[in-house]
C-alpha cells in the first residue's frame, strides 16, 4: 500500500527535508549540452518536484553524490594533518532501478573489498534513496538482460502524474510529514523489455583476452574516458596534492581524491616509466572483462547494470553492448 497526495504538498515536504538533507535528482540544465542550444540532464540539487526530470535518462549518474569528482580527504601543514570534516547534512537521491543496483556495486568496492573506505562510508550511511520508476525503456538501455530492471531495495518510491504524487516505502522522515493523504495501492513501474539486448556467454573465461576482437578499438577509441565518467559503477580514482603557503609562511596543502579513468593515457604509469595496457584495445578489454567477468567471480553478480550511458556518451560511437555481444564469437575463436 501507499499514498496519493498533491505535488504541492510534496514540495512542502521536500522543503522540510532539505533542512536535514541535500536533495539530488536528475534535472535539466538549459543550454549546457554538448552542442549549441542543447540541454544537459545530470544530477543536481533540487528543491521542488518541478525541477526533477522524471521522463528522460540522466546523461551522468548519481555517483558524484557518494563519490565527489574531487574530494578533499585531509589537510596538512609541516606540523600536523587534519582529516576533512564530514558533510553536515545527509543526502536524498532520486534514482532509477539500474542506478540503485549500481549502489550495491559501489558498496562492494568501497565497503566490502577488504577494507572500509571511511570517506565513502560516512556519506553512504547518511544517504536515502528514492526510486523513480521506468514506464518504458530508454534508448540503448539493456537493464533487463542484466537483471537490474527492478528492485525493492529503496527507502521510498515516488511517481508523479500531473499534479498528483504517489508514494510508497519506509522512509520515516518522509512519511511522518504526510498529511491529508489518500491511501492507495502503489507499485513501482519497471520495464520488462529493452530494444537493446546483450548475451554474456556462460563459458566466458580469461582466454578471450587473446581474441583479435580487441584490435579494432586501437583505431576507434580516442582514450577520452567519457564512458568511465558517466558509468554508475566505475570507481577508479587518483590522488592530487595541492600546496599553498600558510599565513605563517609555512608550507601547507590538502590531498584530494579525484576521478580517474582506466581508458586514458597515463592511468597505469609506474615509477621508472613502465606502463601497462598501452594500447587502447587492451584498455577496452580490461574494462569489458572487469564489468562482465572478473567482478562476478569475486562478488557473484556483474558489475555492469545495463544503463547504456557509455553507449550514449561515446564520441566515436563505440557500443559497449555490441562489444559484449561479440564475446561469444571471440570465445569460439580462441578455443578453435
Amino acid at each position: 500500500m501507499g499514498y496519493k497526495t498533491s505535488t504541492a504538498h510534496l514540495d512542502c515536504i521536500l522543503r522540510e527535508l532539505s533542512k536535514e538533507y541535500s536533495i539530488y535528482a536528475p534535472k535539466t540544465f538549459i543550454g549546457e549540452g554538448t552542442y549549441s542550444d542543447t540541454n544537459r540532464i545530470r544530477y543536481g540539487r533540487v528543491e521542488s518536484v518541478e525541477e526533477i526530470n522524471f521522463k528522460e535518462k540522466s546523461e551522468f549518474s548519481y555517483k558524484e553524490v557518494l563519490t565527489p569528482i574531487s574530494e578533499t580527504l585531509f589537510y596538512f601543514t609541516e606540523d600536523e594533518v587534519k582529516e576533512s570534516d564530514e558533510p553536515k547534512k545527509g543526502a536524498i537521491i532520486f534514482l532509477r532501478s539500474c542506478d540503485l543496483h549500481a549502489v550495491k556495486r559501489m558498496d562492494d568496492i568501497y565497503l566490502r573489498n577488504g577494507f572500509e573506505d571511511i570517506y565513502y562510508k560516512r556519506i553512504r550511511e547518511k544517504t536515502k534513496f528514492i526510486l523513480m520508476g521506468c514506464t518504458e525503456s530508454f534508448e540503448r538501455c539493456f537493464c533487463v538482460d542484466m537483471d537490474t530492471n527492478r528492485t525493492s531495495n529503496h527507502d521510498a518510491y515516488i511517481k508523479v502524474q500531473g499534479n498528483e504524487a504517489f508514494i510508497e516505502g519506509g522512509f520515516e522522515a518522509l512519511f511522518s510529514r504526510l498529511e491529508e493523504v489518500e491511501e492507495v495501492s502503489v507499485k513501482p513501474d519497471y520495464v520488462i523489455e529493452n530494444k537493446t539486448r546483450v548475451n554474456i556467454p556462460e563459458n566466458l573465461s580469461a582466454e578471450v583476452m587473446d581474441s583479435a576482437m580487441w584490435n579494432e578499438y586501437n583505431e576507434r577509441c580516442i582514450a577520452c574516458g567519457r564512458c568511465n565518467f558517466v558509468c554508475p559503477t566505475c570507481t577508479c580514482f587518483t590522488m592530487q596534492d595541492v600546496f599553498y603557503e600558510g599565513s605563517d609562511h609555512k608550507r601547507a596543502g590538502e590531498r584530494r581524491r579525484v576521478w580517474a579513468s582506466c581508458q586514458v593515457d597515463g592511468f597505469t604509469n609506474m615509477a621508472g616509466g613502465h606502463s601497462f595496457r598501452g594500447d587502447k584495445g587492451q584498455r577496452m578489454r580490461f574494462k569489458v572483462l572487469h564489468k562482465v567477468h572478473d567482478y562476478k567471480k569475486r562478488f557473484g553478480h556483474h558489475m555492469c547494470v545495463g544503463c547504456g550511458r557509455c553507449d550514449d556518451i561515446c564520441p566515436e560511437y563505440i557500443s559497449y553492448s555490441a562489444c559484449i555481444n561479440k564475446l561469444s564469437d571471440a570465445m569460439k575463436e580462441v578455443q578453435s
